[in-house]
């Protein structure tokens, strides 16, 4: 029996709307860091603007990029990088990678040729293809030659050179809008 003055303490009393409120705020702000961390050193998502990567990305497809893959490892040709525009560094690009540095490479009349050997491209369909020219050049060490894979409107190293590898800050890896086109870049 209960003595008077005692009060009985319920069990399954809920929470405290203050409590409810801090658990809240307390999540929105682990997430905001957790998503802070995750763009600053990992994975971003960009928007590509233009179709000089047809028919791989459309103008507004949303992807995201890996921002450790370089930090990590190397760049491998046909890798689809995304860079500041070496002209203008406010604006970025995105690329694939044709030739490493020390490599040599030319384009006779569309056909690509790295240290002398024909590089066949599966990426690059034939009404994309161009009849374009370029003088056999050494890839400089630290710098990456690009090229769109929509050749014949690509603005890539063709005309503004090879890309210094502090200028990369990506590798392209996932489409994610529109839905019916998500998934790996390759």
């Amino acid at each position: 029996m209960q003595e008077m003055g005692q009060q009985s303490t319920p069990t399954n009393q809920p929470p405290r709307r203050g409590a409810n409120l801090r658990a809240w705020v307390r999540d929105l702000l682990i997430s905001i860091i957790a998503s802070a961390i995750i763009i600053t050193y990992f994975y971003q998502p960009v928007r590509v603007e233009g179709t000089s990567m047809l028919p791989n990305l459309e103008d507004q497809d949303r992807l995201f990029i890996n921002k450790m893959a370089f930090r990590v490892g190397d760049i491998h040709r046909g890798d689809v990088i995304v860079f500041r525009y070496p002209k203008d560094e406010t604006k970025s690009y995105i690329k694939r990678v044709i030739a490493l540095p020390g490599d040599r490479v030319r384009i006779d009349h569309g056909r690509v040729y790295v240290n002398d050997r024909y590089l066949p491209e599966p990426y690059v369909p034939a009404r994309f293809e161009d009849d374009r020219s370029t003088a056999e050049m050494s890839i400089p060490m630290h710098e990456y030659f690009v090229l769109g894979d929509h050749r014949n409107i690509s603005s890539d190293s063709r005309e503004f050179g090879p890309v210094a590898r502090d200028l990369i800050y990506g590798k392209a890896a996932f489409v994610y809008w529109p839905m019916d086109q998500a998934g790996v870049v390759h």
